[in-house]
């Protein structure tokens, strides 16, 4: 059997007991390099995206800037990037892997955006060679993964209010494939699976265009809703009676009062296989309602009906099943 230390070089994972878990970049392979960096159009943007604030030097517990003196610096720009980034991420994990639980997704996206994975995707396309800074501070703020990393989020920002949403996809989804396929694998191994699952993700699509109130014909999903083209067992048809239980249980509690169920003799009003059960509500002494049911649970229920409207809890009309 192969060691963790096999299983992580056969599977493109890092050799030795440690995983990428945030603080070590994931460095996938780019035979034909990196996608080629987008140009910023704009003149201004493009200057911003690349001055860090000690350029200026200004003061940084000012709450506000005035209208017509914006900081001129790319901190704001990262702010907006790292939230595109994690709007795409989160978008292409949806796409790549669709079934994946929201735990492991955003495990799998903190790994991909990463300051260390950021800053190794920054420093290969340069970045931090055209930023611009304090001279005294440049060898430390270049050498700093943190500000590599903020970098590459400021050129998201300045690439997304340049060219819009569908630019950066464009760029940002060939870009981070490799690292997604890393992520999921090294996810994966932290949750004691193989790295690879041994069945393929089922075929999911989404319709995304079409907006329309339309219902959709018999088999196909709803626009803009999951598709699924695997079976999965529709919810079960439930009375609309069940849920009256657990709401007269609660306002019980709420009003720090114990019930008392007491099942009376209910001879002759079922059969062997399908005995009938008749109950009472008891609180504290009183009688707050009556069921009937083919179980003790659905009998309760029926009472507890009764009760609600006896402490004056209005109990929702419902239809005689979910919708499916």
């Amino acid at each position: 059997m192969p060691s963790s230390n096999d299983l992580n070089a056969v599977n493109g994972l890092p050799r030795g007991p440690t995983l990428p878990n945030g603080r070590i970049p994931l460095t996938p392979d780019f035979p034909d390099g990196l996608p080629p960096l987008p140009e910023i159009r704009s003149d201004a943007l493009r200057l911003q995206v690349f001055t860090h604030r000690s350029f200026y030097a200004r003061p940084t517990h000012v709450f506000e800037d005035m209208p017509d003196d914006p900081s001129p610096d790319n901190e704001s720009l990262e702010h907006l990037g790292d939230t595109v980034l994690s709007l795409i991420v989160t978008g292409l994990l949806r796409e790549v892997y669709p079934c994946l639980r929201v735990g492991p997704s955003t495990k799998i996206r903190a790994l991909v955006v990463g300051n260390p994975t950021l800053a190794w995707i920054s420093v290969k396309y340069r970045l931090p060679e055209r930023l611009r800074m304090h001279p005294a501070q440049a060898i430390t703020l270049r050498a700093s993964a943190n500000i590599q990393a903020d970098l590459f989020e400021s050129f998201v920002g300045g690439l997304y209010l340049d060219q819009g949403l569908e630019a950066v996809k464009a760029w940002l989804d060939v870009l981070l494939r490799p690292f997604l396929a890393i992520a999921y694998r090294v996810v994966r191994v932290q949750h004691g699976l193989s790295p690879e699952p041994p069945y393929p993700s089922p075929p999911v699509h989404y319709a995304r265009s079409d907006t329309s109130n339309t219902p959709p014909p018999s088999g196909t999903g709803a626009p803009g809703q999951l598709s699924q083209t695997w079976s999965i067992p529709p919810p079960p048809r439930m009375p609309a009676s069940i849920g009256h239980l657990s709401l007269f249980n609660q306002h019980l509690q709420q009003r720090c009062k114990s019930i008392e169920w007491v099942y009376a003799d209910s001879a002759g009003q079922g059969t062997k296989t399908t005995p009938i059960w008749v109950v009472r509500a008891m609180v504290e002494g009183e009688c707050l309602g009556h069921g009937r049911g083919s179980t003790k649970k659905a009998a309760r229920n029926e009472a507890a009906k009764e009760g609600l409207v006896k402490l004056g809890i209005p109990v929702p009309q419902l239809e005689g099943q979910f919708p499916v």
